[in-house]
């Protein structure tokens, strides 16, 4: 019996392509995230919006209650459901924005990865680090395929 390997990526990026941003606020932040794959069209478990939002804005180390607390407040002023807000689903956001390389733990709190720009990070980490190496690896899979099928 053959060993079925599961099908857990080492490494994925979602990039989608949207209108030039002409928004403010918690609307760019929404669609910043949709971009880069972060949220999906259509998903209405949007924390990771107020995540990165408070993040961004506070621009210091914050540990994952103190974004909790500030990710409540947020959506109690904004009139949005406290959905999503529970300490384990934070830190879950959390880690999706390290493995995007937008935010970094350092000790127990959490900052911008090394307090770089937005831009830094996109031109440093994704566009050097991780767009490469995912594309040497399907370019990989083109030639097994292709080779597989001569």
């Amino acid at each position: 019996m053959q060993k079925v390997s599961r099908d857990i990526p080492l490494n994925e990026i979602t990039l989608r392509r949207y209108e030039k941003p002409n928004l403010k606020g918690r609307e760019l932040i929404r669609k910043f995230c949709l971009s880069v794959g972060l949220l999906q069209p259509g998903d209405s478990r949007d924390v990771i919006i107020d995540v990165l939002h408070i993040l961004l804005k506070e621009k210091k180390e914050l540990n994952s209650e103190e974004v909790r607390d500030m990710v409540i407040n947020s959506r109690k002023e904004q009139n949005l459901a406290l959905l999503g807000v529970a300490s384990s689903n934070i830190r879950r956001q959390l880690k999706r924005l390290r493995d995007l390389l937008i935010v970094e733990k350092v000790a127990n709190s959490y900052r911008i990865m090394e307090n770089l720009s937005l831009n830094d990070i996109m031109a440093e980490k994704i566009e050097k680090l991780i767009l490469p190496s995912v594309i040497d690896r399907v370019r990989e899979y083109f030639s097994a395929v292709e080779e597989e099928f001569k």
